[in-house]
């Protein structure tokens, strides 16, 4: 089981070229990629989808990517004399006009159009393999990552699961009661209400006509059913995450029937700590991929 939650980094330099990949998940229905990258290297985005594709199944993704260069080896520093020459006319014929100072060379290479960069052609093979071996190494981290959460999290399941069973297995010993009491609360109240003694049949008549009301042995066996695929989805290896969410909607179906049905002030205490666990455990499938 994975969890949806992670992030990774790599990095890989060669030639004064370094890529640098920053992978972030967080829980989505589907598998959503939103990548950021600069314009020049545009040409990433494509085979970053398919890698990350290719590695996961479902979470919201955010994908960052920069690039280094050495600047000494990917652009060149080239004079615009005719362009400084016009700047060093210009100041003389200041100076004839009654201004005062020398311009600099310093100051002569910070105006625009005297210095010039021209950069090299970026090698695209050679920061598309840069790339691949930071991208791996970042969805490495990444898996691992959401590994080590999805442990976290079937952990937790497990006890939610463990208290919905013990709930259930309340329920379930309580329900037999429920019949016999309202027996005798029928019975009770018939003899203060009435002088003559009750017909036994048609009291028995009204009983199983409640005990066929109030009967939730479908729902706790449904339950129960509901318990043991959540278990065996929690130990297969594949995406999980859609029916785990599918079992607790069935599941809180399930109580809000018995708790319609039982009729019953301690059945319906327990239902309510029932839907409780039933609730915490919806909140965790939500991150389980």
């Amino acid at each position: 089981m994975q969890s949806m939650t992670g992030c990774g980094k790599g990095i890989a330099a060669a030639d004064g070229l370094e890529v640098t990949v920053e992978l972030k998940s967080v829980n989505h229905r589907f598998l959503d990629i939103a990548c950021r990258l600069p314009r020049n290297i545009g040409f990433l985005d494509e085979p970053l989808r398919k890698l990350i594709s290719a590695s996961l199944k479902r979470g919201h993704v955010e994908a960052f990517i920069s690039l280094k260069t050495d600047s000494q080896s990917t652009a060149d520093i080239q004079l615009n004399p005719e362009t400084a020459a016009r700047y060093i006319a210009a100041s003389k014929q200041l100076f004839d006009l009654g201004a005062r100072g020398d311009l600099s060379v310093y100051e002569l290479m910070q105006l625009e159009g005297v210095l010039v960069s021209q950069e090299h052609e970026l090698d695209e093979d050679a920061v598309l393999a840069l790339f691949l071996e930071s991208c791996s190494e970042a969805i490495r981290q990444l898996t691992e990552m959401r590994g080590r959460e999805g442990e976290n999290l079937k952990a937790d399941l497990s006890a939610h699961l463990d208290a919905i069973a013990g709930i259930r297995e309340a329920i379930a010993q309580r329900a037999p009661c429920v019949v016999q009491d309202y027996r005798t609360r029928l019975q009770k109240r018939l003899d203060q209400i009435l002088e003559n003694p009750v017909d036994p049949i048609r009291l028995a008549q009204e009983v199983a006509i409640m005990a066929d009301r109030c009967a939730i042995d479908e729902e706790l066996s449904r339950l129960e059913s509901h318990l043991r695929q959540f278990r065996a989805y929690l130990a297969a290896p594949d995406e999980v995450g859609k029916k785990l969410d599918f079992l607790t909607q069935e599941m809180n179906r399930e109580a809000n029937t018995i708790g319609s049905k039982a009729n019953d002030a301690q059945i319906a205490q327990l239902v309510v700590e029932l839907k409780s666990e039933i609730e915490k455990l919806r909140e965790q499938v939500q991150n389980v991929e």
